[in-house]
């Protein structure tokens, strides 16, 4: 039995609230259970310097967790005057895997710049920012076409993001905490609305695990990314 009591294919509760910034061009807040993350995506004109004269846009983003997201304050990079290995991993992630289905010579030469503060941690919260990151973009993007500011749809397709681990033995979907920190194996797949990878990370914690193991994890991500993907519909309005 899971510790949440859910069963192995079940989703934590997730809720993705839109409209939650007054002034972003795009915002969503996203919670997957008890693991909460504020979206906003906000429009730069201009790119960075590697791409000008390019006749091309950028999509990048930004991850922080906030001081008392954890059980205990944590301090703020700023203040410590260097990001962290891993919120420089996640955020590297997050921009990969909205640039995945984004035409960004549709943007022309202008910058979406997707921030992702993790205001409550219980575990997911990469995969929990980049579901919710998706909502945002494509919010500030329509924005964007209504507005005249572009003329084509720079979305080419979804992206959604979910964990899944071996856990007592047991493949599981969508790790809180308390199973991420005890799971036998764990990884983070990142697909499409079509199905296809944008990336998977996977990791033996305290075991290898099986090629079986991994299919099965593997099959319980394309059903969970595949509900969140149906969320993501509804909260943008299709």
């Amino acid at each position: 039995m899971r510790p949440s009591e859910r069963r192995p294919d079940l989703l934590r509760p997730v809720t993705l609230e839109t409209g939650v910034s007054r002034y972003a061009e795009g915002s969503c807040l996203v919670s997957f259970g008890h693991t909460k993350v504020l979206v906003t995506a906000s429009l730069e004109e201009g790119v960075p310097g590697f791409l000008r004269g390019k006749g091309q846009g950028w999509v990048t983003a930004e991850y922080g967790m906030l001081p008392r997201a954890t059980h205990t304050r944590g301090r703020r990079e700023a203040a410590a005057g260097k990001q962290s290995g891993r919120t420089q991993e996640i955020q590297r992630l997050i921009g990969r895997s909205l640039r995945a289905v984004t035409d960004l010579k549709a943007l022309g030469e202008r910058q979406i710049t997707v921030d992702c503060d993790v205001i409550q941690a219980d575990g997911g919260t990469r995969t929990a920012a980049i579901t919710g990151a998706w909502v945002a973009l494509r919010l500030a993007t329509r924005y964007l076409l209504d507005e005249g500011v572009i003329a084509a749809d720079p979305i080419l397709d979804q992206v959604a993001a979910i964990s899944c681990g071996v856990f007592a033995g047991t493949p599981v979907l969508d790790l809180d905490y308390e199973e991420d920190s005890n799971a036998e194996a764990d990884a983070n797949f990142v697909l499409t609305g079509h199905g296809d990878i944008v990336e998977i990370q996977a990791t033996g914690e305290k075991r290898g695990f099986s090629e079986a193991e991994f299919e099965a994890l593997f099959s319980l991500a394309r059903k969970g990314i595949g509900e969140l993907c149906a969320m993501q519909r509804t909260a943008t309005g299709g």
